[in-house]
């Protein structure tokens, strides 16, 4: 069960995450500010009520996870949010990156292949506010052809190749953030940018750990 209030000691826990995000190299302020104003625990069933500030990814049913802080933070960051940008999300789970996105002002285009999940979010009222917040229940390596392009694509799974349908979506100078399968079972975390004749440029950065991207629906 969800709790949707959040009290004083909940926005003193999330002081202290920021700080500690702080601490390990986040120094984007609007970042940081949105993770500041999106109530993590509003995410999480109330048993992990004290706890939904640690830097840890949690179960949410589904065989799926909320990301840890930190993950979300980074990610974020490396999208270079404009305002206004169009955003699509491979893997909305409990809506939280989503929501990020959301506060930072983007439009956001999220799909969840876990019909379960896609399910809870439709009923879940505080997503309500984010107009701009689209979910759809889908297949993440096809995307969304019909709304594309896209300003931005964010993977919260980890993906074994660069989906080729997905930089198909991109505009051209696009960004896409995506964390690749490595070979000692963690991923890479990249970034990708789409060049005026399709091929793309890669930076890569740390070692991340996320739940696998997989094909298909679920129901």
């Amino acid at each position: 069960m969800r709790q949707l209030v959040d009290q004083y000691y909940h926005k003193g826990l999330r002081n202290k995450l920021i700080e500690s995000l702080r601490e390990r190299g986040i120094s984007n302020e609007k970042v940081l500010d949105a993770i500041r104003d999106v109530p993590r625990h509003f995410f999480l069933d109330s048993a992990f009520d004290r706890i939904a500030y640690e830097d840890k990814a949690f179960d949410i049913g589904a065989g799926q996870t909320i990301s840890q802080p930190y993950a979300v933070a980074f990610q974020t960051h490396l999208l270079d949010l404009k305002p206004k940008d169009k955003v699509l999300e491979i893997g909305t789970g409990s809506a939280y990156q989503a929501c990020v996105l959301a506060q930072l002002g983007a439009k956001v285009f999220t799909i969840e292949r876990q019909k379960e999940l896609y399910l809870n979010n439709q009923q879940f009222d505080y997503l309500k506010q984010f107009r701009l917040l689209k979910m759809f229940y889908g297949d993440g390596f096809a995307g969304l052809p019909g709304y594309a392009p896209f300003d931005k694509i964010i993977i919260t799974a980890a993906a074994p190749y660069i989906p080729e349908r997905l930089v198909d979506q991109l505009i051209t100078g696009g960004i896409m953030v995506i964390p690749l399968d490595t070979e000692n079972g963690k991923q890479r975390m990249m970034r990708i940018i789409k060049q005026v004749d399709g091929s793309i440029t890669k930076e890569e950065f740390s070692e991340f750990e996320f739940v696998p991207m997989l094909k298909g629906k679920n129901s």
